[in-house]
């Protein structure tokens, strides 16, 4: 019986049985599920238990940053300790310490929907605080307040990004979310910044397009590109599957509600604080290379071929790092249009978002969290996961190690080792990339198709009876 029939008898996976890292680390816990074990009928659902494992994840996640949730960082405590965060500074940074409204009295470096949930988070301390300081409520250091509502509100977004990744996944594959809800990496970078919130729209949007609601798609994708810009980018393997099975409408559809929910959410905040709201973009903009991209790593290492030796803070100019977006995004259209089988929209998805990771300019640590729910998606086998998310993490660690040496220079690691540990943690990526690659071309070697659901977050595609390839020669494969 091959791997395709097993899928098609078996039909609710279960991860300790068919993952061979998760089967191995069951005998902890007495070992696999046993063939005749009941399963069902328990209050403890699927999802009820993966939103128990995300709230722990999220829970060691805060511990994690609690040595610098009074921000007396001394001696170097954010780096030393693995605890920086930058909700933490951006409290006085972004005048909300005093009351100050994003992008009208301050310029904000976020878009708009991220800077209103810092705001919204910022007037909650305020009044929790007030209430603090004439009663026994705690809370009365409004800095740490002001982390704590950040983490509480975080987590909740943690929480939904979880229900719709075990949405997204369907019924029968809904314990792939676990790799999400157990992240190693959830751990160091829930709240390390506000990407959750983003993430939470995203994952959502895959969700109601799983469930054919493109509309409610281009909603969610509109909400988050208003939070962080990646999740305009799931329109991309959208588009390139809407052409392969000429099925346009409910991509138009999403495009559609996505761009109108995008101006609907900053155009009055444009308008109105024109200067503030420009803030963001003229700063990405000129916002120099960061320390773990490729652009990074040749100015460091051929400074004068990339704009002059004495160059500090470079920046790379915006063709180029457009020019070789298209080129790694024109690679997953290739593959999308040619691959045998119609590949799936998580997998594109993944590839997509790790097109624009490996080519950006900024490439924050915390940006690495958002391929997990898509990862669960795309590719669900536990060992390479933890192997990627372990690469990171020393990413993380070695990132804080090497701006330790702006304050302490001798126990520093410098930007050669850090480069090492940079290029480690792109070569696994690809491999994940390439394994991904490997799943599209070969489809009998993906274990999320089945015989009867090819693809579980298809949506409207999966009704498609066309499909739809460059090479005219090949015959025309139905979904």
């Amino acid at each position: 019986m091959n791997e395709a029939e097993l899928r098609t008898v078996n039909p609710v996976p279960l991860p300790s049985r068919d993952d061979p890292t998760v089967g191995r680390a069951s005998a902890v816990i007495g070992g696999p599920i046993g063939r005749f074990a009941q399963l069902g009928g328990s209050w403890w659902t699927p999802l009820r238990v993966l939103l128990a494992i995300a709230a722990l994840t999220m829970m060691l996640g805060y511990g994690e940053k609690l040595p610098c949730a009074d921000g007396q960082w001394t001696a170097s405590k954010q780096y030393t300790h693995a605890c920086y965060s930058d909700v933490i500074p951006l409290w006085s940074a972004e005048g909300l310490s005093t009351g100050a409204v994003p992008y009208r009295d301050h310029p904000v470096e976020y878009p708009v929907l991220t800077g209103g949930f810092m705001w919204v988070t910022a007037e909650l301390t305020h009044g929790w605080h007030a209430l603090a300081t004439d009663g026994p409520l705690p809370g009365r250091n409004e800095g740490i307040l002001f982390g704590v509502l950040t983490c509480v509100l975080l987590g909740v977004c943690g929480l939904l990004t979880a229900a719709a990744t075990a949405g997204a996944a369907g019924r029968r594959r809904q314990w792939d979310t676990a790799i999400f809800a157990a992240s190693p990496l959830l751990i160091f970078h829930a709240f390390s910044n506000w990407d959750l919130l983003a993430m939470a729209f995203a994952s959502a949007a895959l969700w109601a397009w799983a469930r054919n609601r493109p509309v409610a798609a281009g909603v969610l994708i509109g909400l988050g590109t208003a939070a962080k810009l990646y999740p305009a980018l799931l329109l991309i393997p959208l588009a390139l599957l809407a052409y392969r099975t000429k099925t346009w409408r409910p991509v138009l559809s999403a495009a559609a509600a996505a761009a109108v929910t995008w101006l609907v959410v900053n155009l009055p905040v444009a308008l109105a604080w024109t200067s503030g709201w420009k803030q963001f973009y003229t700063f990405s903009e000129s916002r120099p290379a960061e320390a773990s991209t490729v652009w990074a790593m040749l100015k460091h290492f051929y400074p004068s071929t990339f704009g002059s030796a004495a160059d500090a803070g470079w920046s790379p100019p915006g063709v180029a790092v457009a020019l070789f977006l298209l080129a790694a995004l024109g690679g997953v259209g290739w593959l999308a249009l040619t691959a045998k089988t119609r590949p799936r929209v998580a997998q594109l998805a993944f590839l997509t978002v790790t097109a624009f990771l490996l080519t950006t300019k900024v490439w924050s640590p915390q940006y690495s969290l958002w391929l997990v729910p898509l990862l669960a998606l795309a590719r669900p086998r536990w060992r390479s996961a933890l192997i990627w998310q372990a690469s990171e993490i020393a990413v993380w660690i070695a990132t804080l190690l090497w701006l330790l040496g702006g304050t302490d220079p001798n126990k520093a690691l410098t930007y050669e080792g850090l480069t090492c540990v940079l290029l480690i943690r792109d070569g696994i990526l690809l491999g994940l990339v390439w394994l991904i690659v490997r799943d599209i071309r070969q489809p009998e070697l993906d274990i999320v198709r089945s015989v009867d659901e090819p693809d579980p977050g298809a949506g409207p595609f999966a009704a498609s009876p066309v499909d739809r390839l460059i090479n005219a020669d090949r015959p025309k494969l139905r979904a």
